[in-house]
């Protein structure tokens, strides 16, 4: 069963071929509905470990959140994603409206990174929002005004004052205690423009969208370990979508909800180094538990005697 969830979840086989495939080489005579009953047996097994993987992250420090359209039989769902450095959980919902993060992260104290979807503005933490996709958009302003120096000027500036906020962390870290010193450089990118009339619509547009975001485009400097982008949350939903492309809308709601189980726990093995097979086969449910059994085994492997590889 282990084994049959592996290639599923992780390796993103289609159902139909894992089933063609556990028939022919074990003489087994699965059937749809035999592994339907199946994932929702193990997903009930594993809803404990997701219910954890949640608490955990909203009592962290630090959250990346992330949406992304579902297919269930042709209706549109949404399925949001949080992550921290180790652990990602998937929930699926039916719409985007942001009462439904706020529910997921009532209690959390610490730093939530985004994208710049408004439904985050109402969760009351300090905020980091991507700068990748920030960059990513002014680089299509430039593109799609070539002519337009001062929006070129506004743009070259912020690039300048990120690219060297990126070096030191490159080069130190995520450490306040050496971003810090780009504070400076922030609230003087921030007068200039700000004593600048700009007659250019876009350099305009372009001014606007930094002072309405001024609170949570450089949150990263105030901090350690918040990242100045969104990769965490990004890359979890890339491992819902290829799930997602092979179900291809054949899902049920129940039956995406128990995939998404699967999912979560598939993930924060992968984000905390944990093999997903191993664990699964382990018959254990708290991942973290798990990691640090494994990581004692690892480090208390008996040494051969002199004697004993000589004899």
């Amino acid at each position: 069963m282990s084994y049959l969830f592996f290639q599923l979840v992780e390796l993103n086989i289609p159902q139909r071929t894992v089933v063609r495939h556990f028939n022919r080489l074990f003489g087994f005579d699965l059937s749809k509905s035999t592994l339907n009953h199946m994932k929702e047996r193990l997903a009930g097994y594993y809803a404990e470990t997701k219910l954890k993987i949640l608490e955990h992250i909203v009592r962290g420090s630090l959250v990346h959140a992330d949406e992304t359209r579902a297919n269930i039989k042709g209706k549109t769902g949404f399925v949001w994603v949080l992550t921290s450095n180790t652990e990602v959980v998937y929930i699926l919902a039916d719409s985007r409206e942001g009462e439904i993060v706020q529910k997921l992260l009532v209690g959390f104290k610490g730093v939530l990174v985004s994208d710049f979807y408004t439904a985050y503005d109402s969760i009351g933490c300090p905020q980091q929002r991507c700068l990748i996709h920030l960059m990513r958009d002014l680089n299509d302003e430039v593109l799609g005004n070539p002519f337009d120096t001062e929006l070129e000027q506004v743009i070259t500036a912020f690039a300048e004052l990120l690219k060297a906020a990126v070096e030191t962390v490159d080069r130190f870290g995520l450490k306040s205690y050496f971003l810090k010193k780009h504070v400076v450089t922030v609230d003087r990118f921030y007068r200039e423009i700000g004593k600048t009339d700009y007659r250019s619509e876009a350099a305009t547009k372009c001014k606007e969208r930094f002072e309405r975001n001024r609170d949570k485009l450089f949150t990263f400097l105030s901090h350690d370990g918040v990242p100045w982008h969104n990769n965490n949350a990004e890359h979890a939903i890339k491992a819902f979508a290829a799930l997602r492309d092979v179900m291809q809308g054949s899902s049920t709601q129940k039956g995406i909800e128990d995939y998404l189980v699967l999912l979560s726990v598939c993930q924060t093995c992968k984000y905390s180094d944990v093999d997903f097979l191993d664990f699964l086969r382990s018959g254990e449910k708290d991942i973290h538990a798990f990691a640090e059994s494994t990581g004692r085994r690892k480090r208390r492997k008996p040494q051969h005697s002199e004697k004993t590889m000589t004899g």
